[in-house]
């Protein structure tokens, strides 16, 4: 399967401190007897997609999980760890390493996340479907919002929660709309245009991001490359995608167009979940289908591209390590209910390096170029500083 996969790791996340430091960042975070950053990587493991730039914020954080890494994934994984600059966001961290993506579709995965979701069907899907984006829905777990990192504990019930509202085609297949955290209100507004376009519509309040996306290369590069204000998969570019996806492609190329006039308002009260049969065009298998053929019914060249959803079965697990009320919830769930997470591989306190692991680090900081400088880790070769090497 020709996927790139990254994962986007992190570095001192300010939301975990004390538990995180310069000695123990993000990635490096026990959750039972692995580090977070385990998780994603076995589950990676699992779906052979073997082949991973693991993006770490910070020189220092990028040297330690590096060496974690060879020592722990031996003969298992090739692994190429790129350290940017913290704080640059999710499609900073993407665009930073952005020359040296290559295949026709990229998987970009949270390394934050504890998940039995397989990576493996998601890119299938997305394959499957032709999609420029498909992003991965889960269950929002019933005790709140996993927004704030947290499938239990009570506290959630003092906090009002951050919803999703996803809108999705009747087969459930392709997203069509998509308002997150802040943006969710009482009422929000769908335009006219996509009310027409998809003629029936579910939307859908109780599923999550679960911030593992797969995008096609092509134009998740474009996109980064024209938007160099977006910080965020979540917050910018999935949106933008799923926004413009019954437009010309001439919206990826920055050509602007005509605005639907007029908005249609739907509102969503107490966030809970619905369904709302919009129009009446509920024959149509797809909206892309549909615009893909002329008044005539003839086929004619799409101009429109998709956007995909993966959603998981309501049984999986899926939870991000990103507060502490999260650290302590997927602790007690991966030695509970959930410790079909957990495999028998457990780490010896003399582990031996393979000759077929291959650790390499890129420091990519601006107007930071430094000589690379091996170091020996038995019979691997860790380069520290300079930049990605060609070839």
């Amino acid at each position: 399967m020709d996927f790139q996969v990254v994962v986007l790791a992190g570095g001192n996340s300010k939301s975990l401190t004390p538990l995180v430091s310069k000695d123990v960042p993000k990635p490096l975070l026990p959750v039972a007897n692995h580090p977070v950053l385990y998780y994603v990587l076995h589950q990676l493991e699992e779906s052979n997609l073997k082949n991973l730039i693991v993006v770490v914020e910070g020189e220092d954080a990028g040297l330690l999980v590096g060496a974690w890494i060879s020592g722990t994934f031996v003969d298992r994984l090739h692994v190429e760890i790129a350290a940017v600059p913290e704080d640059i966001g999710t499609a900073g961290a993407l665009r930073a390493i952005s020359h040296y993506l290559t295949a026709k579709d990229i998987l970009a995965v949270s390394g934050d996340l504890v998940s039995d979701v397989s990576p493996g069907a998601v890119a299938a899907t997305h394959r499957r479907h032709d999609a420029v984006v498909t992003a991965t829905l889960c269950s929002v777990p019933i005790s709140g919002s996993s927004e704030l990192g947290s499938s239990g504990g009570k506290d959630k019930t003092k906090k009002p929660g951050r919803y999703n509202i996803i809108g999705l085609d009747p087969r459930k297949q392709f997203l069509v709309h998509i308002a997150t955290g802040a943006e969710v209100e009482k009422d929000t507004r769908l335009q006219k245009h996509l009310l027409h376009a998809v003629g029936q519509m579910e939307i859908r309040s109780d599923l999550m991001d679960a911030h593992m996306y797969a995008f096609k290369r092509s134009v998740l590069q474009e996109v980064l490359d024209r938007k160099d204000t977006f910080q965020s998969l979540k917050q910018d570019v999935v949106p933008y995608l799923v926004q413009s996806q019954l437009k010309s492609q001439a919206v990826l190329s920055g050509i602007p167009q005509a605005e639907e006039d007029g908005n249609k308002k739907v509102s969503f009260p107490n966030n809970q979940v619905m369904v709302s049969q919009i129009l009446a065009n509920a024959s149509t298998p797809s909206f892309h289908e549909l615009y893909s053929m002329d008044p005539d019914g003839f086929a004619q060249t799409r101009k429109t591209h998709k956007c995909c959803a993966y959603i998981a079965s309501s049984s999986s697990y899926c939870v991000r390590l990103n507060s502490i009320q999260a650290f302590m919830d997927i602790n007690r769930d991966v030695t509970g209910e959930a410790d079909h997470l957990l495999s028998d591989n457990v780490i010896g306190p003399s582990p031996k390096l393979g000759t077929k692991t291959t650790v390499l680090i890129y420091m990519l900081y601006t107007h930071k170029v430094r000589p690379y400088l091996p170091m020996s880790l038995g019979r691997t070769t860790l380069y520290a500083g300079g930049r990605f090497r060609n070839g």
